[in-house]
């Protein structure tokens, strides 16, 4: 019998939404673990095997220098390394640092700063190691993640549709909210989350992080034209997603 594939889940600076989106697949996490060998996720088990891994999902933004070098050693471990969420492809919400001065905000946060060591940006995975595959959301769809999961195994190209959250809107027959007026991040925010937000009439807060050549520069206008400022809509763009160079402005 053909050796089972090793897979690794591993934890930096987030808060643990996309592994526990893994854990909420439930009957399907039984069949990934017939699948592959489950050799480390102290999510789940405090059962760990050492390295090497075949595919390793990696949650979470790299704030420290020991997470830096720890990413390197997960890489090194890895045949595959897919990360997931937006901390892991886009600095997640963390990355709001990356804007301030970092000195000033541990200054204001804690009573003793010179106990704190950090660095002065929160960035993803990619900013560190070659990564394979990236799954955006925050939390990610796990319908999405099983695909990842399965396409490894299948030792071909993940099925993640690519699109903005503007389709999936037309799919399920969401009345568009910026022709009532709402402002909204879906023309340049990747699908994922079947259009939650328009469908109750809101606009879309982009957790998914940007689409593939979004048009951040146009959908400012179109903003600026239902009366928002121009401050309004960079902090609509600094949320989930902050530092993700497909939501900066040309």
């Amino acid at each position: 019998m053909d050796r089972r594939l090793r897979l690794a889940v591993w934890k930096f600076a987030s808060c643990d939404g996309c592994q526990l989106s893994l854990l909420d697949c439930e009957d399907e996490l039984l069949a990934v673990a017939e699948a592959l060998e489950i050799a480390s996720f102290p999510e789940a088990s405090s059962a760990v095997a050492p390295g090497p891994y075949d595919l390793s999902l990696v949650e979470g933004s790299i704030t420290t220098a020991h997470d830096a070098e720890r990413i390197r050693e997960v890489r090194r471990q890895s045949r595959h390394v897919v990360t997931l969420g937006a901390c892991a492809t886009a600095g997640g919400i963390q990355a709001l640092r990356n804007f301030a001065s970092i000195d000033e905000l541990v200054a204001a946060v804690y009573p003793s700063p010179g106990y704190i060591e950090t660095l002065a940006t929160s960035t993803p995975i990619g900013a560190h190691v070659p990564v394979d595959f990236e799954l955006r959301g925050c939390p990610i769809n796990k319908v999405q993640l099983l695909e990842v999961i399965s396409a490894f195994l299948a030792g071909r190209r993940p099925a993640v549709a690519a699109h903005s959250v503007c389709i999936e809107c037309k799919r399920r027959g969401t009345a568009c909210v910026m022709v009532q007026g709402v402002p909204c991040l879906g023309p340049v925010t990747h699908a994922g989350c079947a259009a939650l937000c328009p469908a109750y009439g809101r606009g879309c807060y982009g957790c998914y992080g940007p689409m593939e050549s979004a048009n951040v520069t146009a959908l400012a206008r179109r903003w600026q034209a239902l009366g928002a400022t121009p401050q309004r809509f960079e902090q609509a763009l600094r949320s989930f997603n902050a530092a993700a160079a497909g939501l900066q402005r040309k």
